[in-house]
């Protein structure tokens, strides 16, 4: 699924994705350590992948 990066906190490499219909949801380090990347900006796309409630997965959106 797609969202926009809402927050970030890069000490504890956790932070918000905005989902496309507004829900705000939260993702943590493990998540964010999955995906490979080094740094996110808000207003970034991502893809993220859940588990149930959970986000499991945030990597850049590519066209």
């Amino acid at each position: 699924m797609q969202a926009t990066a809402y927050t970030y906190d890069p000490e504890t490499r956790s932070g918000q994705v905005l989902l496309d219909d507004g829900t705000p949801m939260p993702f943590d380090r493990e998540a964010f350590d999955a995906g490979g990347l080094r740094l996110l900006r808000p207003g970034q796309r991502v893809r993220v992948e859940t588990s149930g409630p959970r986000i499991t997965l945030i990597t850049l959106q590519t066209f």
